[in-house]
């Protein structure tokens, strides 16, 4: 029933920056796609299907915004677009729980805001 669960991240996070880095623009960038990846892979790790979902063929996308503290801790969440799936709409907060924390910023960061988009889908 469940061929694939795919997860799109790293082609659509937005990330707005709070605050300057110190350290030189290639150095910076480096060090976020760095942090970029291991978000991805905390979320593909931690992200659940449900199986009611699974079972009944539901599908959807949804929007997060995190803030996140430069120890890597969630400090704050929004559900800015839900999947409209009840279902799958619950699972967005347990998510946010398991990621917390994310790893650390790259130095020089003291808190950043970003939309993480959430996919399940079955292929």
């Amino acid at each position: 029933m469940l061929k694939n669960f795919s997860a799109i991240f790293l082609a659509v996070i937005a990330l707005t920056f709070a605050v300057t880095s110190t350290t030189t623009p290639a150095a910076a960038a480096d060090d976020m796609k760095s942090w970029q990846r291991e978000v991805i892979k905390a979320v593909a790790k931690n992200q659940r299907y449900p199986r009611s979902a699974i079972a009944r063929e539901i599908e959807g996308r949804a929007k997060v915004r995190l803030v996140v503290a430069a120890d890597g801790s969630i400090t704050s969440h929004e559900i800015v677009e839900e999947t409209g799936e009840s279902v799958l709409d619950q699972e967005i907060p347990k998510l946010v729980e398991k990621l917390n924390p994310l790893p650390a910023l790259p130095a020089g960061k003291n808190e950043l805001s970003f939309i993480l988009p959430l996919n399940w889908s079955l292929n």
